[in-house]
């Protein structure tokens, strides 16, 4: 099953706001060349709540095409509709994705049993795997340990990603699921703690910008080599305050384009990144070792 650094994708757009192709291939190519262990195509990153149906299955198709057996790929396809989930997971179904990537359903505050339908009616009309997604800064609702126990039985889930940032959060949800269960950190500041308590990998923003270290840091936890993984993950930390000065993708869709990956174009309501942050990211890039592409 996956393991190591799995970035949550960017979704570039060029200037008339379309999905800009030339440039996802340049990205999954950098990737794949960085030795990410993974792609998550159409997440909170990559814009999904921007995306109509027919765009975001698009994505996800040519996504899998340009990746050709290179890396795996997880689709995000969760909404706060289980109808429209299982519609558009079942749509990208055949696409050859690895798995699908399921958030909480947001805006409308579903019960602890809501979610527990929800996801499981997912898993029961779709052909891959699904990973729980649970993040409460954004979904306000609160996907709990002993829901996850419960939601773990279901054959067809097989991990979650956990973006609240508490290592006592997982040791709780490790305490109500057997040992087949996998858990991937959502929050960069806090990953390697996260892998030396347990888990299995990250669902990473920052990944975007630094892959190979990334993908190094979650190498070397899972070695052992606790020294070596810290000291990337110190070098890392003033990079993930930069790049979580706004809300996400804001700033890494800025960095990557100072990288000369892509444009960095965004989709309202997200706006540009403020030009008061620009010298810290800038900053914290050179600290990282990210070359910047000239001007």
């Amino acid at each position: 099953m996956f393991k190591g650094s799995l970035v949550a994708l960017v979704t570039p757009f060029d200037a008339d706001n379309r999905v800009d192709y030339a440039a996802l291939g340049r990205l999954i190519d950098f990737h794949v060349e960085a030795g990410t262990d993974g792609l998550v195509i159409a997440g909170t990153t990559g814009e999904s709540a921007t995306l109509d149906r027919q765009e975001h299955a698009e994505l996800i198709r040519r996504a899998v095409e340009i990746v050709d057996g290179r890396l795996p790929v997880i689709a995000g396809t969760g909404s706060n509709s289980t109808a429209q989930t299982i519609r558009l997971s079942q749509e990208v179904g055949g696409s050859g994705i690895d798995a699908y990537l399921l958030v909480v359903p947001y805006y409308n505050k579903p019960m602890q049993e809501g979610m527990f339908r929800h996801f499981s009616a997912v898993a029961d009309a779709v052909p891959k795997p699904v990973m729980l997604y649970n993040v409460p800064g954004r979904t306000v609702a609160d996907l709990k340990p002993e829901t996850v126990g419960r939601l773990a039985k279901h054959g067809n889930i097989f991990g979650i990603k956990e973006a609240t940032g508490s290592i006592e959060r997982l040791r709780q949800i490790q305490a109500e699921v057997d040992e087949s269960f996998r858990f991937y950190s959502g929050d960069d500041f806090t990953v390697l703690e996260f892998l030396l308590a347990g888990g299995h990998g990250v669902v990473t923003v920052s990944g975007n910008v630094v892959p190979d270290k990334m993908a190094t840091l979650c190498r070397l936890a899972r070695d052992g080599a606790v020294d070596e993984a810290r000291a990337i993950d110190e070098m890392l930390q003033p990079l993930n305050t930069a790049l979580f000065a706004e809300s996400n993708p804001i700033p890494v869709k800025w960095a990557l384009a100072k990288m000369g990956l892509m444009a960095g174009h965004l989709r309202l309501p997200l706006t540009d990144y403020a030009t008061e942050h620009h010298a810290n990211m800038l900053a914290a890039m050179e600290t990282a070792g990210v070359k910047v592409a000239a001007s």
